[in-house]
């Protein structure tokens, strides 16, 4: 018997390229700026649920990892859920970013080689219209604020039609910090050169 899934809410994303990513503007062809791609994709989800399973509320980043283009695969993924869930919510989150069930990450999971596993830690998140901040207890944090836009400075600028399993339309911004220290994927910067992306996110499948 299938089992029909949906979650949607805010997504938040920083990376160690520097703005503006050149693997979102190449369609994961170009070289990443410094040699490997980092980056730490956070879900928040408001609204969700598997099967008779409520996912609202539930919170997790996925940490991805890539040596040179994201197009040659060979990724290395790992998931951190907040450790507010249950064992069966991150069961269902899992089943979800794994692409086992459908949905937009079932496209991406042909390019994973490694997956490193899943980490609980209490993840905060905090954003507004143009910047976010979110930490995942000591193994990563991400925050960056949207570049504004010349005819509407309390609107950002953003990147359409994008190949991008989030969402097809992504704000564009410079992140104030990152931090990564977890699946042997580590990164620190506050420079303010790296790039980040905010975005709502709406995904379904069918398990």
């Amino acid at each position: 018997m299938s089992t029909e899934w949906k979650i949607s809410g805010d997504y938040f994303e920083n990376c160690n390229c520097d703005y503006v990513c050149p693997c979102i503007i190449t369609n994961m062809a170009a070289e990443p700026t410094h040699g490997s791609c980092k980056a730490g994709l956070v879900m928040s989800i408001t609204d969700g649920s598997f099967g008779e399973l409520s996912l609202g509320g539930v919170k997790f980043v996925v940490m991805v990892m890539t040596e040179g283009p994201m197009i040659d695969g060979n990724w290395t993924v790992g998931l951190i859920v907040d450790d507010a869930a249950s064992d069966q919510q991150v069961e269902a989150i899992g089943a979800i970013c794994s692409g086992d069930v459908g949905g937009p990450m079932e496209n991406a999971s042909a390019l994973v080689g490694n997956f490193a596993g899943i980490e609980r830690a209490k993840i905060d998140v905090d954003h507004a219209a143009m910047s976010f901040s979110v930490t995942a207890g000591e193994l990563a944090s991400v925050g960056a604020e949207m570049i504004p836009s010349m005819g509407d400075p309390e609107q950002p600028l953003y990147i359409d039609n994008a190949g991008h399993p989030a969402n097809t339309r992504l704000a564009l911004g410079k992140a104030t910090n990152t931090r990564f220290n977890v699946f042997g994927i580590e990164w620190e910067s506050s420079d303010g050169r790296n790039n980040g992306h905010m975005a709502p996110f709406d995904w379904n499948g069918v398990a």
